[in-house]
């Protein structure tokens, strides 16, 4: 699926609204609607891909560089996936044509839901449904049944209809993906310590893994337990509190009414002078392998040296996929009847557009920035994983979109995390 969908789709998609696609000469490119990325329009369009790099959390690996520069530089495919199925829904939006940003979107959210490691059947249902459609688009809007545009009909799109069938004969495609299978090429490959004969040395290296592999299923505690650090604290379930603040600090009206409201719903009256001062927290480890920062931390830093990493997904009724998105301001503990608990103070973005996502078929979510204005105390546990919200024209405008990690689970399934870049409480 890695090649199809990050290769081999965005290579056409891509090839066509550039119209670098090969013309029949029976065929007239003028008449091609769906010619937008030339010129400047796709240089501005390059900036701004570029420009998302900043609202990447560092858990997304590899941002996408700027496609009018570089894609013909060893474009990876992590990058033409965040690009095109991640941002492109946002990026695209009055870019397109409409009805082409609408079929567009349909690959989009299927591609998607095909990347969970986990995927129900209703799921899948409507995956296929969404790609049956865009298929049918396709024919119709692109290729529109002319024999001079045949060579649009990529066998990739054909396969298209074959994903979700093979979802249900052999399960998810994240369990067989060519991610994991070039991932362990790499590192046995760094293993090597005999150039003379390289191949032996990495069949053996291969035998190795497996037999180490074997053992540790077997008998795991074999793998030695790594020494937690002081300034962290395991809070259970995964979650992993780190960086505490070295002094208690004041806080806003606006934050002591969260705090208050928070601890009403537990059936608590606060008392006035304990929430006049908390003893923050910077980060928060989450049981998929992300980091959780805090605005209390990035924003004292210049926009250009961070990967921000604060906006978080909730699920505050784990039993239903009704996600609601926040930006972290920090981290901190409270005694609730006796009892420590960590929460964390956000700021909610407003329900998704309404319209746009019914128009995006889902895939794009646009959501307003409150600020102080939507404060609240949440406990740590209602967070789910850490996503990106991206402007959706201009910062100062306070909308953006939301973009996950796609094969999130994937990526973090042998039980690595993100790389640990501490910085100073």
């Amino acid at each position: 699926m890695m090649h199809l969908v990050a290769l081999n789709l965005t290579d056409l998609l891509l090839a066509l609204w550039r119209g670098t696609i090969e013309c029949d000469p029976s065929d007239d490119k003028r008449t091609w609607d769906w010619v937008v990325l030339i010129g400047a329009a796709w240089k501005n369009h390059g900036a701004r891909v570029a420009s998302t790099k900043q609202y990447l959390p560092g858990s997304f690996d590899r941002p996408p560089r700027n496609p009018a520069e570089k894609i013909s530089s060893g474009y990876k495919a992590w990058e033409f996936l965040t690009y095109v199925f991640g941002l492109g829904p946002g990026l695209f939006y009055k870019l397109l044509p409409e009805k082409y940003w609408k079929s567009f979107c349909k690959l989009a959210a299927a591609v998607r839901i095909l990347h969970q490691r986990s995927i129900t059947k209703g799921q899948l249902l409507h995956a296929h449904q969404l790609l049956v459609e865009f298929i049918k688009e396709f024919e119709e809007m692109y290729y529109q049944r002319k024999e001079s545009r045949l060579h649009f009909c990529h066998q990739s799109v054909h396969a298209l209809l074959h994903l979700a069938p093979e979802v249900s004969r052999l399960g998810p495609g994240a369990g067989y993906t060519q991610w994991t299978m070039e991932r362990t090429i790499g590192n046995l490959g760094e293993e090597i310590r005999q150039p003379s004969n390289p191949f032996q040395n990495l069949s053996e290296r291969g035998v190795r893994r497996a037999r180490i592999n074997s053992l540790i299923a077997m008998l795991p505690e074999l793998v030695p337990m790594k020494a937690t650090p002081k300034t962290y604290e395991v809070l259970g379930d995964g979650y992993i509190l780190s960086m505490p603040d070295r002094s208690l600090r004041d806080i806003t009206e606006a934050e002591m009414a969260a705090m208050r409201a928070f601890f009403e719903l537990k059936g608590i009256t606060a008392e006035v002078d304990w929430t006049t001062k908390v003893k923050k927290w910077a980060r928060l480890a989450l049981p998929n392998g992300q980091f959780v920062r805090t605005a209390w931390k990035e924003k004292v830093k210049q926009p250009s040296k961070v990967r921000m990493s604060r906006n978080i997904m909730l699920h505050r009724n784990k039993d239903v996929r009704s996600p609601d998105f926040a930006e972290v301001q920090y981290f901190f503990q409270v005694q609730v009847q006796g009892v420590e608990e960590t929460v964390a103070l956000v700021s909610n973005f407003s329900t998704p557009d309404e319209q746009l996502c019914t128009e995006s078929s889902g895939a794009l979510l646009v959501c307003q920035y409150q600020g102080a204005l939507a404060l609240e105390v949440i406990p740590v546990k209602d967070i789910s994983n850490c996503i990106a919200m991206v402007p959706f024209h201009e910062p100062e405008d306070g909308r953006f979109f939301v973009c996950e990690k796609m094969g999130l689970e994937v990526a973090f399934l042998g039980g690595g995390r993100e790389a640990d870049q501490r910085e100073e409480a």
